[in-house]
């Protein structure tokens, strides 16, 4: 194997992330190589055994809404995947690695590198060249145009000189309200989770070195239970261990109420010294183990034998919720998210993927984490996660995936789940590929073009609830969402948050100031009337005159717009709703395609 490997595109690691990123850009036709350090594929998800996906069931955006479906025709139907409380799809971890496994197998431009790491990387040139270790089979020279890191850890960011932060920002720098007062270098408690299965007669494991019920007292309710460290969160035994369960009488315990959550900060440590830090992780697990086994009476629960091929049956790597934060070309921090139209930037007419779940940091494995912000479920509207996200500054040719996004350490806490990670993953691999098929640097890669790739992948840019994805107006509603024109509305709904485009309520003229910052003339021809509303005619005789002033030359027939709209009623007498406003500038304007941006949501002239 001393020959050299070519290829486009080379994504390291093939977690949540990678697995995406790799599918989307074979599936634009474009020569990708993974290298992924394990034998399974999806990270998180499967590699560390969060196999209970946060948030995103009313937003099955792309690949994650492929991937959702797999699983259930594996199991059944959709309701087959709630076996436990924590989420709506719970899967067993191998399940999820077999259709990863299906997915890529399917690309014909995709290959896979399995157990085998970076070495080392250079830039030359306009070309990536690394050194990749595989077991068994020595050093491979791999050569690229463009480069993903998907790294649960960000560390191939850092080889390539990517500036980045580690830990909280002091408030005066990200001007987010919750943010602490002084910055600090504290990441979140790291889980190795463990994967339980009933096996229906007495498995307790031997009692563990240093073992002490004490650290897991208040993990539930019982009589040894004095103080815990979160009063409103002291369940039931029979509530924790249904948490997390799985189908096939199996058991996630990713536990984070004084459970299996354990505080290291390893991202600067050198390899043999995360391993020796991830043996005492792995050791405090096997703690918690016993002390449901023992403890709890749970003594017919013991790790499966059938999930992870692993000496020790547990994961091959621990639930990483924190990474190097890449310094990109833009910075997504709190309060994009709760007042995305207010805010200098417009990052929200440049987004790739969304989310719906609260900020949720975990803290309380930290020894003085009563002093942190207290970041438990901490409330947002759903969100759209901007592109310029996954670009580093000043290294050309490397995207940035999984954790390691440009993003405030506040809002790390919602872009870590499962399913926005997936996205970033989707929308890497539709970057890179623009950029090999346009011959672009990846800075270059038109914003919209990128969006394009995502929605006609069924992805969203947006988390609009109004229309799911088989909608005929659903691409119109993102796309003029991503303009400004009509903005939407978040609210907070329990764990679930939600947007709204509230395309069924009738269009008020004060709602269309983003129509006048982007066409002048819509300002001169609204200034006529003195009405609230329009009607139809009226909003299709506004549309016309801006399409004459901008030298469009469009023809449609009302008629067939709402027959391939599914627009009922069109009345042009009757007052005009949100959502059909949106199909008609989008028709016959487009301005999605038509008003160009930059990387930060301006307007460029």
């Amino acid at each position: 194997m001393a020959e050299d490997y070519t290829t486009d595109i080379l994504i390291l690691g093939g977690g949540a992330s990678g697995v995406t990123s790799g599918i989307q850009a074979a599936r634009m036709g474009v020569k990708t190589l993974i290298v992924e350090e394990t034998s399974w594929l999806g990270g998180m998800l499967t590699s560390a055994g969060v196999s209970a996906i946060d948030g995103n069931y009313k937003l099955p955006a792309g690949l994650w809404g492929e991937f959702r479906d797999r699983l259930a025709n594996h199991y059944g139907t959709l309701d087959s995947l709630k076996t436990g409380w924590v989420s709506n799809v719970l899967f067993e971890p191998s399940v999820g690695n077999k259709i990863f496994h299906e997915m890529v197998s399917a690309e014909e431009k995709l290959t896979i590198w399995k157990q085998a790491c970076l070495k080392e990387v250079k830039r030359v040139g306009h070309e990536w060249i690394a050194k990749v270790n595989i077991e068994g089979k020595g050093i491979k020279t791999v050569r690229a145009k463009i480069m993903i890191d998907a790294i649960e850890l960000g560390d191939v960011a850092k080889m390539c000189g990517v500036k980045y932060d580690i830990g909280m920002e002091r408030r005066a720098d990200t001007k987010e309200d919750i943010a602490p007062e002084k910055s600090n270098n504290i990441v979140q408690d790291i889980t190795y989770v463990a994967i339980l299965k009933d096996y229906g007669r007495d498995v307790t494991m031997p009692k563990p070195d240093g073992y002490n019920p004490k650290e897991f007292a208040c993990a539930c309710a019982s009589p040894v239970c004095i103080t815990p460290k979160e009063p409103d969160r002291v369940w039931s035994k029979e509530m924790m261990i249904a948490y997390g369960k799985l189908p096939n009488h199996k058991y996630m315990i990713n536990w984070p109420i004084e459970g299996n959550d354990y505080y290291v900060n390893l991202i600067e440590m050198a390899p043999e010294e995360r391993a020796k830090a991830l043996a005492y992780a792995k050791h405090y697990t096997m703690c918690f183990v016993y002390f449901l086994q023992h403890e709890l009476g749970y003594n017919t629960l013991g790790l499966a034998d059938d999930e992870y091929p692993t000496e020790d049956k547990l994961p091959f790597i621990p639930y990483h919720r924190e990474s190097r934060r890449i310094h990109g070309l833009v910075r997504f921090n709190l309060n994009h998210i709760l007042s995305p139209y207010t805010q200098d930037e417009k990052l929200y007419r440049t987004c790739i993927a969304v989310g719906d779940y609260p900020v949720d940091h975990h803290h309380t494995r930290y020894h003085g984490y009563e002093e942190l912000p207290n970041l438990y479920f901490h409330p947002i509207p759903s969100y759209g996660l901007p592109l310029g996200t996954l670009i580093p500054q000043d290294v050309e040719g490397l995207i940035v995936a999984e954790k390691s996004i440009s993003v405030s350490n506040i809002v790390n806490g919602t872009t870590r789940l499962q399913p926005v990670v997936l996205q970033i993953g989707q929308a890497a691999g539709a970057l890179a590929a623009l950029a090999i098929l346009n011959k672009e640097k990846v800075s270059d890669v038109s914003v919209r073009e990128v969006q394009d790739a995502i929605l006609h992948a069924k992805g969203y840019l947006l988390p609009y609830l109004d229309v799911p994805v088989s909608d005929p107006k659903f691409a119109s509603y993102q796309r003029i969402g991503s303009t400004g024109i009509l903005k939407g509305v978040g609210k907070n709904v329990d764990w679930s948050n939600e947007t709204w485009l509230r395309a069924d309520t009738v269009l008020l003229i004060s709602e269309l100031d983003g129509l006048t910052e982007i066409y002048p003339k819509a300002s001169e021809l609204l200034a006529a009337t003195s009405k609230q509303t329009l009607t139809i005619g009226e909003a299709l005789q506004l549309i016309n005159e801006i399409a004459s002033n901008e030298g469009y030359e469009k023809t449609y027939a009302l008629e067939e717009l709402g027959r391939k709209f599914e627009l009922r009623n069109l009345d042009l007498k009757r007052n005009i709703q949100r959502g059909e406003m949106a199909v008609l500038i989008d028709y016959i304007l487009d301005p999605f395609h038509k008003k160009y941006i930059d990387i930060a949501g301006s307007y460029i002239q």
